[in-house]
């Protein structure tokens, strides 16, 4: 079981490098066409379609900060060790769905099993944590109980 922990932690750290790599991308993208940006005799064109390109850097940047944090969120997670109750690392087993308790990465699909990778900030996250088996809880009217801790 702790390889499979280990694997979705993989998962997600994917899902965080492929939204670094794409904010990467797109800030290099929106700075390469603002330096390529001439001057025309419309200089009001020229200063909107520069300002259009700061503003998409200055989008993208906030996602990739936020990204990283993700990264650093989930380099804190002890994927090795396991634990009676859930804590962040903790892959809780319910009757409605399996929760990874790390980053919200959505539904991950690991050898044909769906999962979710949920943050202990969140909604269900914050349902999740502490819990231990046999644990019950609702959510938007929806009853859980908590089958496993790993």
């Amino acid at each position: 079981m702790i390889n499979l922990k280990k694997d979705l932690h993989t998962l997600c750290v994917n899902y965080v490098k492929t939204r670094i790599e794409t904010a990467k991308q797109a800030i290099d993208d929106a700075q390469q066409s603002a330096s390529e940006e001439t001057k025309s005799s419309a200089g009001d064109k020229y200063e909107t379609g520069r300002e259009m390109m700061q503003q998409e850097t200055d989008r993208n940047q906030t996602q990739l900060n936020e990204a990283n944090k993700l990264l650093i969120a989930l380099n804190q997670i002890n994927v090795d060790g396991s634990s009676s109750s859930a804590t962040p690392g903790s892959l809780v087993i319910t009757d409605n769905g399996k929760f990874y308790l790390s980053i919200s990465a959505g539904a991950l699909n690991l050898n044909g099993e769906g999962y979710f990778a949920v943050s202990p900030a969140s909604p269900i996250g914050g349902k999740l944590l502490g819990r231990t088996t046999g644990d019950e809880f609702n959510l938007n009217g929806k009853h859980y109980k908590v089958k496993e801790v790993i």
